[in-house]
């Protein structure tokens, strides 16, 4: 049996980005797929029929935090996953696996912006299932453990998984990595982390002001930590045409392992 996981980004840019989608992404085993955020609006939808992922194989959704580009497509996901299933076209039901203010704040614009007869299917097709830090969940064969970033602007939570080819992948969310976290992080075969910009660029978009980081100092992070490959996203969009290899070397200054900055729509195998 084929065990490799595929790390589809669906968006890999900040929340001002309009050259690329939000930071978004799904992880796919065989035709199941489980999504990480999901951007700011309706565009996931569009990222989901451009990757060629069908709705209707979608039942995990993990949200990382309250902000307007992470949080907001999640609306549309909702809505569009109950209209199929007034139409007997959706088995099963979607978790979504969110911190007690995500939850809170989703289920608020839910309810007050969605037609009753979609907000009817909350608790039930569409079902909210509150994480602590530390708590576990399993999908697509996989096991799940989130973790708390302890972020100094809105309450965030990333998550460490053991991955159903025994591959571990973690995901720090969108700031940089807080000592905290170690024992979660260290010594991962996979970590996603944010890049805000390249360190040379730093005086132009301000990462530090803003509480993210650079593409050097992600690559100082992954070396500490011994990871293996670190995944970059989560960018400024004016220097696209150049991210990937410009992003490469910066990060690679420090780090030794393998470097990816995708693009959107672009995949990752996660091979045992």
């Amino acid at each position: 049996m084929d065990n490799n996981i595929e790390l589809i980004m669906l968006g890999t840019g900040n929340a001002a980005v309009t050259k690329c989608y939000n930071t978004c992404f799904a992880l796919k085993y065989h035709n199941e797929y489980m999504l990480v955020d999901a951007g700011g609006g309706n565009g996931i939808l569009v990222q989901l029929e451009k990757a060629g992922i069908s709705l209707k194989n979608i039942h995990t959704l993990f949200l990382t935090h309250a902000h307007t580009d992470h949080l907001l497509g999640a609306i549309w996901i909702i809505r569009a996953i109950a209209q199929l299933k007034q139409k007997q076209a959706y088995d099963g039901t979607l978790t979504i696996y969110a911190h007690d203010k995500v939850i809170h704040v989703i289920d608020w614009i839910c309810r007050n912006t969605l037609p009753a007869k979609i907000v009817a299917h909350i608790g039930h097709t569409i079902q909210f299932s509150e994480v602590k830090d530390g708590d576990q969940f399993e999908a697509l064969s996989s096991h799940f453990t989130c973790f708390d970033i302890f972020s100094t602007k809105e309450k965030q939570f990333g998550f460490t998984s053991t991955l159903v080819n025994g591959q571990t992948l973690t995901c720090l969310g969108d700031e940089p990595y807080n000592e905290r976290t170690e024992s979660y992080v260290r010594n991962s075969n996979w970590l996603m982390a944010e890049a805000f910009c390249l360190y040379r660029d730093r005086d132009q978009f301000k990462p530090y002001e803003k509480h993210h980081s650079t593409a050097l100092d992600a690559g100082k992070t992954a070396q500490k930590l011994s990871i293996d490959n670190l995944i970059l996203f989560h960018t400024e969009d004016k220097t696209i045409e150049t991210r990937k290899e410009t992003y490469t070397a910066e990060a690679t200054e420090f780090f030794k392992g393998n470097v990816y900055v995708p693009e959107d729509l672009e995949s990752i195998i996660i091979k045992a």
